[in-house]
């Protein structure tokens, strides 16, 4: 990560090292230092969009209204666009949207998920603060709901995301990833990773809600179990906040799709019948 209190080398040379871009990084701290007043906005909108994830900006904004928050659209549509939230519904299909020789289609219509690492899924969400937030960047096996591998950010650069996927992939790998089409996910880079490991690539339609369910599920689990109920004050306390809860989700929680099995318990289970 950059660090802006280095003396000994420049935010320019320090991008340069690590291979981003200097506007993103300027762009990041000034998103990480919005007002208090904007997180906690953001923070309600967080909420709002779990219960509504079809709300667009417009409508966020009438909600928002509604409750006491003197927002206007401009200002729900920044800060929904920081965070990384798009309203869920289909839209037009566009030949020309941008990256769209990045796009893949979604492979999983019909199939039958019967084993571990056939399909994972991996997304990206908002993460809240006490006066701030980050980014979680998550892979989850579909077969077995066990998390198999997570990473937080400061900042949705694409390198995170990448970082993550190597980890998990030197231990092993699925058959399909699936994603939405977003753009940590619709690149050169990232599609040139998941050929070399083998990896076919799936990507959900275009505003369909049921294309990444299981994925989202456990966003809302990880949610209303740890993150609303607890106020994490800093980073440290958050990723300590998030790798409790991960532990306690792959091996404690019994999993209403899994007969009552822990994750980690089933995924272990089902790997050593295939080796059998």
């Amino acid at each position: 990560m950059v660090e802006r209190d280095c003396e000994a080398i420049t935010i320019k040379r320090q991008a340069e090292l690590l291979g981003v871009n200097r506007t993103s990084v300027y762009r990041a701290d000034k998103e990480r230092h919005e007002s208090e007043e904007n997180v906690q906005i953001m923070h309600r909108i967080d909420e709002i969009y779990m219960l509504h994830p079809y709300f667009g900006y417009r409508r966020m904004t009438r909600f928002l209204r509604d409750q006491g928050f003197d927002v206007n659209r401009k200002r729900v549509r920044r800060l929904m666009r920081i965070m990384g939230l798009e309203a869920i519904y289909p839209k037009p299909n566009l030949s020309k949207r941008l990256h769209a020789k990045y796009k893949r289609p979604y492979l999983l219509r019909g199939l039958k998920i019967d084993r571990p690492n056939q399909v994972w899924g991996i997304d990206i969400t908002y993460l809240r603060m006490g006066n701030g937030f980050m980014y979680l960047f998550n892979i989850i096996d579909w077969y077995s709901r066990r998390i198999i591998d997570y990473e937080i950010s400061s900042t949705l650069e694409k390198g995170f995301v990448l970082k993550c996927l190597k980890r998990a992939f030197s231990r092993c790998r699925p058959e399909i990833m699936n994603s939405d089409q977003g753009s940590h996910f619709t690149n050169a880079t990232y599609l040139e990773l998941l050929e070399q490991e083998g990896v076919k690539v799936s990507m959900d339609g275009k505003g369909r809600a049921t294309d990444n369910s299981r994925t989202e599920r456990y966003f809302r689990s990880l949610k209303y179990e740890c993150i609303y109920l607890n106020e994490f004050e800093n980073p440290r306390a958050l990723r300590k906040g998030i790798a409790s809860y991960v532990q306690f989700y792959n091996q404690i929680r019994p999993h209403q799709s899994l007969n009552g099995a822990k994750p980690d318990q089933f995924y272990a289970h089902s790997i050593d019948q295939i080796a059998s």
